[in-house]
Parts: structure tokens; sequence; C-alpha cells
């Protein structure tokens, strides 16, 4: 079943040629550091705004009860909660800067 037109292997050749390059370039982008990067981000924000959410719940309780519910508990106000986040915070950039930096590094 081998084609013997030159113009048909020619036109084949061409063919898997560009499907070649379509998929070099997407490993390419897929590995590229830019894009690792951006993804690493993108990770270590979901999982920091999950874990304040859910510290939040834990301290606090759900932001979304009412007045009436919470008479007679002690309300924590959100300005003494200001540090222990912005430290959280601090931990989440560093600890992704020296992940970052680790990859980069290999």
């Amino acid at each position: 079943m081998a084609d013997t037109d030159p113009d048909a292997l020619e036109r084949e050749i061409e063919r898997t040629r560009a499907e070649l390059a379509r998929t070099v370039d997407a490993i390419a982008d897929r590995v590229s550091p830019k894009r690792v990067a951006e993804r690493s981000v993108a990770k270590v924000k979901a999982n920091a705004e999950h874990l304040v959410s859910s510290f939040g719940d834990l301290v606090g309780g759900s932001a979304s009860r009412s007045a009436a519910e919470m008479e007679g508990e002690e309300r924590y106000p959100a300005q003494s909660m200001a540090p222990v986040l912005i430290g959280l915070g601090a931990v989440l950039v560093v600890g992704a800067a020296i992940i970052l930096l680790r990859r980069r590094n290999r």
C-alpha cells in the first residue's frame, strides 16, 4: 500500500512536518519557565485563598452569620486578624519564591 505518487508523498511529508511542529511548539510552551511560574503562582494563590477562608471560618465563624446569631458571643474585629493574615501572606510569598528559585536552578 505504498504510495508511489511523488506529489502525494510530498503532501504527506508536509502534513507530518506541520503536525510535528505544532506538537513541539505545544511542548515548548508547556515547559517554558514563564508558563511554569504562572501556573505555580496561580496554584499558590488558590491555596492561599482557601487557607485564609478556612482560617477565617475557624477563628471568626462564617461571615454570613447575622448579628442575632452572634449575640452573646465574643466578636473579633477584622483589624485583629490583619497581622496574622499579613504574616501568613509573607510566609506564602517566601515559600513560593524558594520553590521557584529551586526549580530555576535545576
